[in-house]
């Protein structure tokens, strides 16, 4: 299998180093030119969850190689990330290409569908998963549970189970599901309820449900995206969402959301894709969201100083 992974972020490269077991030949691709650089000299140091290792066989480079024909491309920027990468993707999709998108939040699927024909593209769901950067080319990973992938549409396709079996293969728990958007929906929930808040107090998940203020603030959040999935006719496993979001968090209290993560680190985050997008959601279809509305400016005013 050539496969191409767009974006070697913490994640991507847990993604990379495992997929190029069995035989793929994984290309990497980031405009991290230091990561790149360091991948191509030391190859890719990997510790943690799927073990420690050194990677020496990927491809890495900041530009897009045209002249391959690839099986599988995983975009796994950032969401803000993902306009760029689909534009840049679509030159390679040939008939048997099936692109594979893996973000937090909700918006990056209809983003990469100005690029690239429904057809080709299947997305990841990302389950109790982490990692991070401990410098260019060295990676830990924190935490592997669980993999789904999904048609846009629902159902299970031969492509489907395809995908699902590479990355089975590869080491991953990985299921095949049938409703995909339940999944994105029920994770969204989540990632608003953590990712802002703790942002923006500065802790861990733990932390963060100890503190009574701290999580009356993050229940708001919950409740203001839980009300509009309701609107929308979003189908949830669950119809107690502050339980749901609690047991969630009590299960990696020491974790850190990405955006924290970005912001210790100086970056820029997903903030429109995650609390940003409860905002604009709620004004979509009549729902005041006064909590992922403040959290979300304090985010945004925060990032104008990186």
């Amino acid at each position: 299998m050539n496969i191409l992974i767009y974006g070697i972020g913490a994640m991507g490269s847990i993604y990379a180093s495992m997929l190029s077991k069995h035989g793929n030949k994984v290309f990497v691709i980031d405009k991290w030119e230091d990561h790149i650089n360091a991948i191509n000299k030391n190859g890719l140091k990997v510790e943690g969850a799927s073990g420690n290792n050194i990677n020496k066989s990927l491809i890495a480079s900041t530009t897009v190689p045209l002249d391959i024909n690839f099986d599988m491309v995983l975009i796994s920027t950032k969401a803000s990330g993902v306009k760029n990468a689909a534009y840049e993707v679509k030159k390679l999709i040939k008939d048997n290409t099936i692109v594979v998108s893996i973000q937090n939040g909700i918006g990056s699927s209809d983003e990469i569908k100005n690029y690239i024909p429904k057809k080709h593209l299947l997305v990841g769901v990302a389950d109790g998963f982490g990692a991070s950067i401990i410098k260019p080319g060295h990676i830990h990973h924190n935490a592997m549970k669980l993999i789904r992938f999904g048609e846009l549409e629902g159902g299970i396709t031969k492509r489907l189970n395809f995908i699902k079996d590479l990355w089975g293969k590869a080491g991953f728990n990985v299921l095949a599901y049938e409703n995909i958007n339940q999944l994105i929906w029920e994770k969204f929930i989540c990632n608003v309820t953590f990712s802002a808040p703790c942002t923006v107090y500065n802790c861990s998940v733990g932390e963060l449900i100890k503190n009574k203020s701290y999580w009356k603030v993050a229940n708001g959040c919950t409740l203001e995206a839980y009300k509009i999935s309701k609107l929308k006719g979003v189908t949830l496993s669950f119809d107690e969402p502050l339980k749901y979001v609690k047991d969630f968090g009590e299960k990696m209290p020491n974790a850190k959301p990405s955006m924290l993560l970005d912001h210790i680190s100086k970056r820029k985050s997903e903030i429109d894709f995650i609390n940003g997008r409860v905002e604009l959601m709620g004004m979509e279809v009549g729902v005041k969201t006064p909590y992922n509305f403040i959290l979300s400016s304090i985010v945004r005013n925060n990032e104008l100083k990186f």
